[in-house]
């Protein structure tokens, strides 16, 4: 199952937080609907600014573990060798996720097997 890693931070940048989930749209609605439980609304994480994914859960743990011994200046290098604007990239996973959900199709009345008429 892919893992996600992900650093989040608030909208002054003063926060950054390394995070690892499974569903990358799921965490960020629930950091979008979160109320401000461990910081005030200027601190509250809601721009995703950092992100990888990784095939096996294990590679995964051992990313996260050693992501989360960074200090601040090594996850700003971090965040800058991909994302120099430091823009938010929640944008694109969900233009990304509408894009991967496939529209209902009619199916194709060629297909359909009708009888013939002799």
């Amino acid at each position: 199952m892919k893992q996600f890693i992900y650093i989040i931070t608030d909208r002054n940048r003063t926060n950054l937080h390394v995070g690892l989930c499974s569903d990358m749209m799921k965490t960020m609605q629930f950091y979008r609907d979160m109320p401000t439980l461990f910081f005030d609304k200027a601190q509250q994480l809601n721009r995703l600014v950092y992100f990888e994914e990784i095939n096996t859960e294990e590679q995964a743990m051992e990313r996260f573990k050693y992501l989360s011994t960074f200090t601040r200046i090594q996850k700003e290098r971090l965040i800058r060798s991909v994302n120099a604007d430091w823009i938010d990239l929640t944008i694109g996973l969900k233009l990304e996720s509408n894009m991967r959900t496939r529209p209902y199709l009619r199916p194709s009345l060629a297909t359909a097997k009708r009888p013939i008429a002799i």
